[in-house]
């Protein structure tokens, strides 16, 4: 196997029933990280790399924004070479907290 035939490196991430309303809750209470979260469902699915995000903070704090909503089971991550990949957990969201994820994109579409 050569090294673009492996498979993508998952990051450490919650189980879906490990995942509790108040670490989604905390993770989404953060403008930064509530603009990640409306990029990537704008995105649909797709896979989004770090650098794609045009965000008001630096490179560490960025990847600390990542990193909460990654263990709070919002996103999961995985390096693809060089590069970290993110995607919207919406279907593990959705089983556990119906119309959750779509409250809140409306109402940060509002703001």
């Amino acid at each position: 196997m050569t090294a673009t035939d492996e498979a993508p490196a998952a990051l450490p991430e919650p189980a879906p029933d490990e995942i509790r309303l108040a670490a989604v809750l905390h993770a989404l209470a953060d403008p930064v990280r509530l603009r990640i979260v409306t990029t990537l469902a704008a995105a649909r699915g797709t896979e989004q790399n770090c650098l794609a995000f045009d965000l008001p903070v630096t490179k560490a704090t960025q990847t600390h924004h990542f990193r909460v909503l990654r263990e709070a089971g919002v996103i999961r991550q995985h390096r693809r070479g060089t590069s970290k990949m993110n995607q919207l957990r919406t279907d593990d969201l959705d089983a556990l907290f119906p119309g959750l994820l779509d409250a809140v994109l409306r109402a940060a579409a509002r703001d």
